[in-house]
């Protein structure tokens, strides 16, 4: 989506990557769901939610790359020495922002999108921009709460002794245990020099913006993908 940024102003970009490759579900950014290729999710979610100048798509797919152009977004070819599975997401996002950089579109703030959190609603990412504008903290990123807390949680020997679990685990009921959250990789927003300046995704001052578990879906494997169509088919 070209045209000026809404939601409170500032100059926001959001920056989709999607690389060919997927060992444990090859062609993954392709794959149909709801009868959507996955990245097309990010993008539709982008562009409907009216924040953003511009929508760059990062891919050495040429499918990718072809379907962000007709979606009306900026198709960035990704160089091979970052498609591999080896390169760092950082190393992918600042290729982007560089890029813009040089052509002197530098944005105040982007926000990366993962195609692999197809879920994430339009709200989720009006919210952040809000949170962003109200805080003015360097970063809003997304999570959800866990599922299972980790005190509940511990190593286990190698021929499945629980000696050693049972002693370390908390007894409490889980009503009584404080919550705990995960990163959930469906948002992260961030100011853009806080990032070129090398502090990654999790700057100092960082702020949560949390999302509902049945729209924190992370997609990595079939199962996953099973789950997401499940809860897209009863939407």
């Amino acid at each position: 989506m070209r045209g000026k940024a809404e939601a409170g102003g500032g100059d926001i970009v959001a920056i989709i990557p999607a690389r060919a490759g997927s060992k444990r579900l090859p062609g993954k950014n392709m794959l149909e769901l709801g009868g959507r290729p996955l990245v097309q999710w990010s993008i539709d979610r982008a562009r409907e939610s009216g924040v953003f100048r511009e929508i760059y798509v990062s891919s050495d797919d040429p499918a990718v790359l072809q379907l962000a152009t007709r979606l009306d977004s900026t198709a960035v070819e990704r160089p091979a020495h970052l498609a591999t599975d080896q390169a760092s997401l950082v190393e992918v996002v600042r290729h982007v922002l560089e890029r813009a950089r040089h052509q002197g579109r530098l944005p105040d703030a982007f926000m990366l999108l993962q195609p692999t959190s197809p879920l994430r609603a339009v709200e989720d990412i009006q919210r952040a921009v809000e949170l962003w504008h109200e805080t003015q903290a360097p970063a809003i990123i997304s999570v959800s709460e866990a599922r299972h807390s980790p005190l509940w949680c511990a190593t286990l020997s190698e021929d499945g002794d629980m000696k050693d679990f049972i002693a370390t685990i908390n007894s409490r009921q889980s009503q009584e245990l404080p919550r705990y959250y995960c990163l959930n990789g469906a948002i992260y927003l961030l100011d853009s020099r806080v990032f070129l300046a090398g502090q990654g995704f999790l700057p100092a001052g960082a702020r949560a913006y949390c999302m509902p578990q049945e729209r924190s879906v992370d997609i990595d494997t079939p199962l996953d993908m099973a789950f997401a169509a499940f809860l897209v088919s009863r939407q």
